[in-house]
């Protein structure tokens, strides 16, 4: 695992590339995962850093931040997950954790294109994992939260 720090617009990313596949990069920024399509495949020294992550992975698990991250990243694979429908930004998280919706409950506002759009919750259920805040800018396809 790669770690770098990148200041951007005056906003600070720590950005750890975990896994490159190809043209496919596993990403984590300011930790949210982010898969990364590279106009061409990576060069072989990049392929070391798919091997690295394994090793990697064990020493992290008992570590206090990687473990809080990797729950709900294992929370995201099961229930129905919401995903953005454009790039854009959040700018209201209207639910929490725990919180019981019915399909069609608006549970996050996204502005795009200077337009405010309200995600809807697909399925009744209770928010197992939300997995962006106010302020997170996403792209299109990422999950914003899990309803289980």
């Amino acid at each position: 695992m790669e770690n770098y720090q990148y200041k951007l617009n005056g906003i600070n990313y720590n950005v750890e590339i975990e896994e490159i596949e190809g043209n496919i990069a596993r990403v984590n920024v300011n930790g949210k995962q982010f898969e990364v399509e590279m106009k061409e495949p990576a060069k072989p020294k990049a392929k070391a850093v798919h091997v690295t992550p394994p090793t990697a992975a064990a020493p992290a698990a008992p570590a206090a931040k990687p473990a809080a991250a990797k729950p709900a990243a294992t929370a995201a694979t099961g229930g129905k997950k919401i995903m953005a429908p454009l790039p854009g930004t959040i700018t209201e998280v209207k639910v929490s954790v725990g919180q019981s919706v019915k399909e069609g409950d608006t549970v996050i506002i996204l502005e795009a294109m200077k337009m405010q759009n309200n995600i809807e919750a697909e399925a009744t259920g209770t928010i197992t994992s939300i997995l962006v805040e106010k302020g997170d800018t996403v792209m299109e396809g990422a999950t914003l939260l899990v309803i289980g």
